[in-house]
């Protein structure tokens, strides 16, 4: 099997070191703890200056975390992600691809280094290594052997009218709820950009200029990941502060590739984007509402693609394990008639790879999705939610796809719309500030069309463990 590698005991020493740490004495942190910050999927977001007081580093390997480095207020901390998952795929791409059961282990290890040379510079670096056990198909979001993630200068400075941030070099960035510009924590590969990043804030505006070229991910050997000018990816974006709890963004943004292919395009793609979002709660409601217009040409051929996502839901607070009842409606256009000169398939650009499940069936391209489910927390660190998705194609004309932007084989221009429907069961538990898991499982009940394709009913499962220091 091309690419696959089989699993050494050892590589699971990581897995039991995470599962020690609670004998180890590092319990989830007090409500109101503001010495420690909270542990985020973007390690970079984190400021342990807290710890600079001796007397705060309780907690072991502590002295790491804060490393005073001279009287000048310099100071490095140090960090690592390790996660590790099985994941079981019954019908990678509906069985499609000739590709049978498929069980493998996912991990990714991460260790960085965050260096503050004084209030205002900052160097920020991580390594990866990313590996793909007994996978049948490694494909190039599952593996990167010893790599650079991250590596980028800060500068940060406050007046008295707002705060400016500067960044330059390999950095990630996501945003709103991840649906179409996303760091891609979902797949084992998360996706960096080479850019200049810069925005400006005050106490209800935040002004972000941007400048990339994604990283472009290869395993041939160590450090071997590379940006070049066959993708750019630019962007103009404000968001817009309402009370205390709502948000108003949008942003324009140019996406370039040199060899693109799609069912009825194929050359140089330049993407003009236009995005707009408005998310919020109040009371018991929260809502998420994003659309998003494409223009521009893929070899000499109009774009006219468009999208749009809402996720709503209420809470019932004084109910017993708070349940959650939410709706997600999701729909993206597909490419109406081929040969007419125009590209109707939406471009779903940098996904999270988890916005409708881990198990990479569905992708933001030529559909209709409607999600309702209920979540709740029977304790406290633990939720449960469970959901059906019912899932349609916007245009027979054009095919069915799955994660990232893949056509499935012999569906375009035939068929029904009704595509399937999968039901969904996700549990997720916080053991302490430093060790989390969670479980996915899904079921996808096909469609004639996919059937007629050579698919069939296909069922996942996911089972992570995620140790943070």
């Amino acid at each position: 099997m091309p690419g696959a590698t089989r699993w050494p005991p050892a590589r699971l020493a990581g897995l039991s070191l995470g599962l020690l740490w609670p004998l180890l004495g590092a319990p989830a942190h007090a409500e109101g703890d503001d010495s420690r910050p909270p542990i985020k999927a973007n390690r970079w977001q984190e400021d342990w200056s807290g710890l600079a007081s001796p007397a705060l580093r309780t907690e072991p390997l502590d002295d790491l975390k804060y490393i005073p480095l001279g009287a000048d207020g310099a100071w490095l901390s140090l960090g690592a992600t390790l996660r590790e998952r099985l994941e079981m795929n019954n019908a990678s791409g509906f069985g499609t691809r000739g590709v049978a059961r498929d069980n493998y282990l996912l991990q990714r290890l991460q260790v960085h280094a965050d260096l503050h040379v004084n209030e205002h510079w900052r160097l920020f670096t991580q390594l990866e290594d990313v590996r793909a056990y007994d996978k049948a198909t490694v494909g190039g979001a599952d593996q990167n052997r010893v790599d650079l993630r991250l590596a980028f200068l800060e500068y940060i400075n406050a007046f008295d009218s707002g705060t400016l941030k500067t960044r330059a070099g390999r950095q990630d960035f996501a945003f709103d709820l991840q649906r179409f510009v996303s760091s891609r924590d979902g797949p084992n590969v998360r996706q960096s950009f080479d850019a200049l990043w810069a925005d400006w804030e005050t106490a209800r505006w935040r002004f972000i200029g941007i400048a990339s070229h994604p990283v472009q991910y290869r395993d041939d050997h160590e450090f071997d990941d590379t940006s070049s000018n066959a993708v750019r990816f630019d962007m103009l974006r404000v968001e817009r502060q309402v009370g205390d709890q709502q948000e108003l963004s949008a942003y324009f943004a140019l996406y370039q590739r040199d060899q693109a292919q799609y069912l009825d395009a194929a050359g140089g793609e330049d993407r003009d984007i236009l995005d707009a979002r408005y998310a919020g709660s109040a009371a018991q409601v929260d809502w998420d509402l994003e659309g998003m217009l494409q223009g521009g040409s893929v070899g000499g051929k109009d774009i006219r693609a468009w999208a749009a996502g809402s996720r709503v839901g209420y809470t019932f607070a004084a109910t017993a394990w708070t349940p959650r009842v939410g709706l997600q409606v999701d729909a993206a256009s597909g490419d109406r008639r081929a040969g007419d000169g125009r590209v109707g398939t939406f471009n779903p650009l940098f996904p999270n790879g988890y916005y409708f499940t881990l198990a990479g069936y569905t992708g933001y391209s030529n559909l209709i999705h409607v999600k309702p489910s209920i979540t709740v927390k029977p304790m406290a660190g633990l939720s449960v939610q469970t959901a059906i998705g019912l899932l349609w194609r916007q245009t027979t004309e054009d095919a069915v796809y799955t994660q990232p932007n893949s056509a499935v084989a012999n569906t375009a221009g035939t068929g029904q719309r009704w595509t399937g429907a999968y039901a969904q069961v996700r549990t997720d538990y916080a053991f302490t500030a430093n060790l989390s898991g969670a479980v996915e499982a899904v079921h996808y009940d096909v469609g004639q069309t996919l059937r007629d394709a050579g698919g069939h009913d296909s069922d996942y499962l996911g089972v992570e463990m995620k140790f943070s220091w």
